[in-house]
C-alpha cells in the first residue's frame, strides 16, 4: 500500500495545544482514513508533549500511524517531502499548519497543498488576516479548528485547481484596464484594478 502522510506543524515558537488535540480528535482521523492517509507526523513544539501523549492515548487505535516530535534542529524540510509524496510508493499528503509565515512558505515551495489554522490564543494576532488573503487567493485552505474535515475535503479540491492551467492564482484571469505603456506600468506594478 502507497504511504500518504499528513505533516503537522506547530511551530517553533508558540504552543497550539489546541491544534494538536483537533488532529487527533475522531472525526479527523476517520477522515483522514476515508482519504487514505497512513501517516499522521505532528511536530507539536516545545511545551507539547504531554498535550500529544494523551491525545494519542485517547484516539486509540485508529488506521494511522501517529507519530510526534517537539522540534527538528535539522528543520522541517523532510517532513514536508513526505507530505509531498516523494518516493516511488507514495502518494500526495497535505500540510496543516499555524499561520506561521516560515511553514506556510516553505510548504508553498515544495507545492503541497497547506491548511493554515490560525492560532487565536496569540496577542496581536496577525495568523487570521494571513490565512484569510492566502485562501482569498487559492494558495491556502483556511483551517478551523471545529472543522478541520471540511478543510481536509478543501485542500483536495485546492491540490485539484492547482493542477489546472493557468493555476486561479497566476494573474491570467485579471486584465489591466489600461492600455500601451500605461497599462503594462499598472500590471507591472501591480496595479490591476
Amino acid at each position: 500500500m502507497a504511504s500518504k502522510h499528513c505533516f503537522v506543524t506547530v511551530g517553533a515558537t508558540a504552543s497550539f495545544h489546541e491544534l494538536v488535540k483537533a488532529v487527533l480528535a475522531p472525526p479527523f482521523l476517520k477522515a483522514l482514513q476515508a482519504q487514505s492517509y497512513t501517516d499522521l507526523v505532528i511536530q507539536y513544539g516545545v511545551d507539547g508533549k504531554k498535550t500529544y501523549d494523551s491525545a494519542v492515548a485517547a484516539a486509540g487505535s485508529t488506521g494511522v500511524n501517529i507519530t510526534g516530535f517537539e522540534l527538528d534542529k535539522a528543520g522541517l524540510g523532510r517532513y514536508m517531502r513526505q507530505a509531498k509524496g516523494s518516493g516511488k510508493e507514495a502518494q500526495e499528503g497535505v500540510v496543516i499548519s499555524h499561520a506561521g509565515s516560515g511553514s506556510i512558505l516553505d510548504a508553498l515551495r515544495a507545492q503541497i497543498p497547506i491548511i493554515v489554522v490560525p492560532n487565536s490564543q496569540l496577542l496581536d494576532n496577525h495568523q487570521v488576516e494571513l490565512a484569510e488573503a492566502l485562501a482569498e487567493q487559492e494558495y491556502v485552505v483556511h483551517g478551523r479548528l471545529e472543522d478541520l474535515v471540511k478543510a481536509l475535503q478543501d485542500a483536495e479540491q485546492l491540490r485539484q485547481r492547482q493542477r489546472e492551467w493557468p493555476p486561479p492564482n497566476s494573474g491570467v484571469h485579471r486584465q489591466a484596464k489600461a492600455v500601451g505603456l500605461r497599462g503594462i506600468l499598472d500590471e507591472e506594478m501591480g496595479f490591476l484594478d
